[in-house]
């Protein structure tokens, strides 16, 4: 990480310069090429380019012309694919279907360089001008969600995996930093690439060792066993307990090998030492500023993966379900090289992962034996008793990093999870404390989603009381140290479950037990590869298999939404 160094180059200009005549591997994004480790594609570069190989990223390239996807010229080895950092669907469209305007990682801000299913769109551009190409390598989150039969809300229906619609080669799915450098190394050498971990690929025949998924068609006519399908591919997605998958598509195979490992602390380390130029690429910046590079040129990720397991979120299935962190120099020395530009503020705008107060803490079980099958860590009951949350090293990390000459504040903006707080009965509430004296801005934003029961368990979140336990901290704490910092909610109307009469109990809670009237809420959205998904789709529980009540009009969804935020009866609620 230097003001020093280059990017990966995106003409043949830049080529000419390092005096390549071909490059090994050439990346093709959704997003404009911004070289921050917060980017899949900027870190699967510079993965690359540390490992020797030669690498040129194109983004957002021209569907309608080969004008860029053949200005780098063809690969040695292979063409990596991704949507980019949102599901292009998820990028495009808001939950009601309505096209979104503004994009955040496209130069200018406006919406008019990702197109829809951009996995697919840029494979048969691909093809378009190289009939007979190296191989095709699918990767980042679209490609990841939707590795199996998977429920496409834009379409509503049932798609195939990916892999056969894109007609794409190989798909590393998840974070797959080894699979990548042990697919690039095979590759490079002409060897056999299918029995590397973490990956998958089509084949004329089943693999008998694996899980037998239903098959593609057998989901379309039986939505019982389509939650078969996701209840199987769910429970392998761990490097130490899983199993490899099969399913048949069509007379086809899909064949998903077992996860490939996660990196080890030292590994984390290097990849985040990495030389990154955290600037939008100047090919890319004569269109405009990307909003995107506001918030995440100065933040610092301090682990991935996270295991709060809500049912609507698909991180769990992506990152992993096991937290792997950096270690603390690493994370501070990340910091220092900060105060070293000429732009950086003293503000650093987060410190944090999915979660940020999963650092420094893990199941002992889990990292020995892997994730359990059909148990959760947490879910809208209880936390694990195997599970000791403990914040003693995130509160150790954020004193140390306030204590770096040139950073006058460090603030955490990622996902908290305030149960987590309310239970670790050692250090929640130093933890909270410092949060709440030195590292938020005038507002914390929590996540309870809902209130009902009903409609939390099927979410997988915690019961509303753990809430009001922690309002009634935070509000001590504030009070204590003389700030009137608010607490603002993230919250879902319309998920699977939820009538217009639990949002009318949920208005009722945040009047009378809040104080406060929600000035937001979202529409859920079932994204690819989501129990909520799963659940929009079949109208059923997964785990009892009975049926559910799933709002599916778009009127009465907007309905829903309106009820939690409409004003009204806030003053009333406020003067009980």
């Amino acid at each position: 990480m230097s003001q020093n160094s280059r990017f990966l180059p995106t003409t043949r200009e830049e080529m000419a310069d390092l005096g390549w005549k071909q490059c090994d591997v050439i990346l093709v994004t959704g997003d404009a090429y911004i070289d921050s480790p917060y980017m899949g594609v900027a870190a699967v570069g510079r993965m690359l380019e540390h490992w020797g190989y030669k690498v040129g990223v194109i983004g957002q390239p021209d569907i309608h012309s080969d004008a860029d996807i053949t200005r780098l010229g063809e690969p040695r080895l292979y063409w990596g694919v991704s949507g980019g950092s949102v599901d292009s669907m998820v990028s495009n469209y808001t939950a009601t279907k309505k096209f979104r305007n503004s994009d955040d990682y496209t130069p200018g801000g406006k919406n008019t360089k990702r197109p829809d299913r951009a996995v697919l769109v840029y494979c048969n551009l691909i093809r378009r001008f190289y009939k007979n190409t190296v191989p095709l390598v699918l990767g980042g989150i679209e490609a990841s969600l939707r590795r199996i039969t998977h429920y496409d809300y834009w379409s509503n229906k049932l798609r195939k995996p990916i892999l056969f619609d894109a007609k794409a080669d190989i798909l590393v799915y998840g974070m797959g930093e080894i699979a990548i450098e042990q697919l690039s190394k095979a590759l490079d050498e002409g060897r056999d690439f299918r029995d590397i971990r973490g990956v998958s690929y089509i084949a004329k025949e089943p693999n008998y060792e694996y899980h037998q998924l239903p098959s593609h068609a057998e989901c379309l006519s039986d939505k019982e066993r389509y939650i078969d399908l996701f209840d199987c591919f769910y429970d392998n997605n761990d490097p130490i307990s899983a199993n490899g998958l099969s399913q048949e598509v069509d007379g086809r195979y899909l064949i998903q090998n077992p996860p490939c490992d996660y990196l080890n602390e030292a590994e984390m380390d290097a990849m985040a030492a990495l030389p990154y130029t955290r600037e939008l690429h100047p090919y890319y910046a004569k269109e405009g500023k990307v909003k995107c590079l506001e918030t995440i040129k100065f933040s610092i990720t301090t682990h991935q993966g996270c295991w709060g397991e809500c049912n609507f979120c698909a991180i769990g299935v992506h990152q992993g379900r096991t937290i792997r962190t950096r270690s603390e120099a690493s994370i501070l020395q990340e910091a220092r090289e900060f105060t070293t530009y000429k732009d950086f503020k003293g503000i650093i705008a987060d410190v944090g992962g999915p979660t940020a107060n999963m650092y420094g803490y893990e199941c002992d079980k889990k990292l020995k034996k892997g994730t359990c099958d059909h148990i959760r860590c947490v879910d809208a009951e209880r936390l694990c008793k195997v599970m000791h949350v403990d914040h003693s090293s995130n509160i150790n990390l954020l004193r140390r990093i306030r204590d770096i000459p040139g950073v006058r504040k460090a603030f955490v903006a990622s996902g908290v999870r305030y149960d987590f707080i309310t239970a670790d009965k050692k250090h929640g509430y130093s933890y909270l404390k410092e949060m709440v004296k030195h590292h938020i801005s005038g507002q914390m934003k929590v996540a309870p989603e809902h209130t009902e029961q009903r409609v939390l368990e099927l979410m997988g979140k915690p019961g509303k009381e753990t809430l009001v336990d922690f309002k009634k901290m935070y509000d001590r704490l504030n009070k204590e140290e003389g700030k009137q910092q608010f607490l603002t909610y993230y919250l879902i109307a319309a998920h699977p479950g939820c009538e217009a009469k639990d949002m009318h109990s949920l208005k009722q809670f945040t009047t009378h037990e809040l104080k406060m009237n929600p000035e937001q809420a979202q529409v859920f959205t079932p994204t690819p590869s989501t129990y909520s998904a799963v659940m929009y789709y079949t109208e059923l529980d997964p785990k009892t298999r009975k049926k559910i009540f799933v709002e599916k009009d778009t009127r009465r969804k907007e309905q829903q939404k309106e009820i939690v935020i409409k004003k009204g009866n806030f003053k009333s609620g406020f003067a009980s």
